[in-house]
């Protein structure tokens, strides 16, 4: 397979990934461009020349900056909008901070992030709250379906539904704008998951209406790591506390100073996040539509490649997906179940023998494994051409030396 390693795109010289990795993976943490890490280093060079000047007399204006041109990338007022570790830690903050009876049910759909899982699961055990499960199978022929599974759930005790924009195992776009409203005209809230919205799909958080919106700004906007978003819907701020209680208060006016300062810490990623939605529009002629139409449409090609080689249908219709793919996989016979520190013994082959990063889930809903390319401009039709060999063992190494049974 050697002789047919891929070449990344043209846009790859921008980023410092390894040149002997095919990284397929970008969904996962990111990468962030070498000239915004350049950026970042040169905030943390100010910060430690004087660190009281930098993060007491300086910081708060460039804070700002970044989250003024955030907001505006979104279309929210700034004022509701703050920054957050990631997208988990806004999830966090918002449930950690809503006030649930016994009895109160909390709705929530099979495609959950496995992380936020465990926090309904924590919340419930604390309080008493019931947790209620949305159930739809993948592959999937509509978003209709989805709509129809989180209806048919809801009940008189239901408080809040937990929904993702975009799932991170089965990487489908929910129809969150239908959803909110047909939960808001029953009384009900909703926290919208978007961890992989960011920079992937165009946002428009005035329109979506959610009472709560997170997303992390280190995946597709490519920010550095550990800087996220956590929108709080103007009539519903009042309780919602910062995991951190510091110096403000946990009810400090506006809202977003309750959480500028949750002690010292590097503002070097969130300072990033201007500086980053400006250089990446710089490199595609039509800036952010440009990148995320180029994005999309090189996974609806790639994916059309993988379904042949998987010999399956296309899993759901093109308009649910944004620029990641899931192909459905036969079930391990004899393994244990694959925890989050461990890897699916295809990914780990696929790493070693072929130097493909991609991620190869378990997923129970129904019990199935799944694979999942992702795509941002450092990849290109050949890297998802080789991964397609590697599965197939094409004219490489023999079709037996990668199977679906392992």
């Amino acid at each position: 397979m050697k002789d047919n390693f891929p070449a990344p795109s043209e846009f790859a010289k921008f980023w410092s990934l390894d040149p002997d990795s095919v990284f397929l993976n970008h969904g996962s943490f990111g990468a962030c461009p070498k000239e915004v890490l350049e950026k970042q280093h040169a905030y943390r060079q100010r910060l430690e020349s004087q660190p009281v000047r930098f993060l007491m007399r300086e910081m708060e204006e460039m804070f700002d900056r970044s989250r003024n041109e955030v907001a505006r990338f979104v279309n929210a007022a700034s004022e509701d909008l703050v920054f957050v570790q990631n997208a988990t830690s806004g999830v966090n903050t918002v449930f950690r901070s809503l006030q649930f009876n016994p009895g109160d049910e909390i709705l929530y759909t099979s495609h959950i992030y496995g992380a936020c899982k465990r926090l309904l699961e924590f919340i419930a055990d604390q309080t008493g709250a019931k947790l209620v499960e949305a159930c739809y199978d993948f592959p999937i022929s509509s978003p209709d379906v989805i709509v129809q599974a989180i209806l048919c759930k809801v009940t008189s005790r239901t408080r809040i539904a937990l929904i993702d924009h975009i799932t991170s195992a089965t990487a489908l776009i929910h129809p969150v704008e239908t959803i909110v409203r047909a939960l808001e005209t029953r009384g009900i809230d909703t926290m919208i998951d978007g961890a992989h919205s960011l920079g992937s799909i165009p946002l428009d958080l005035e329109k979506i209406g959610a009472a709560y919106y997170t997303a992390n700004c280190h995946k597709w906007l490519c920010t550095p790591k550990s800087v996220a978003i956590l929108h709080v819907r103007r009539d519903k701020q009042k309780g919602i506390v910062p995991v951190v209680v510091s110096h403000a208060g946990y009810a400090a006016e506006p809202f977003a100073e309750r959480f500028f300062w949750p002690g010292t810490f590097d503002p070097t990623a969130a300072l990033c996040v201007a500086d980053s939605i400006h250089y990446m529009e710089s490199l595609v002629t039509g800036g952010w539509p440009a990148i995320m139409n180029r994005n999309h449409q090189l996974c609806l090609e790639a994916r059309v490649l993988i379904c042949n080689v998987l010999e399956i249908d296309k899993p759901c219709p093109d308009d649910m997906i944004a620029s990641m793919a899931t192909f459905p996989l036969p079930l391990l016979t004899g393994s244990a179940p694959i925890g989050y520190k461990s890897f699916d013994p295809l990914q780990e082959q696929l790493y070693r023998d072929y130097n493909i990063e991609i991620p190869v889930w378990n997923w129970s809903h129904p019990p199935s494994r799944l694979i999942r390319i992702a795509v941002q401009l450092y990849n290109s039709m050949d890297q998802y051409r080789y991964l397609a060999l590697a599965l197939v063992g094409n004219g490489a190494k023999a079709p037996g030396d990668i199977t679906f049974t392992i």
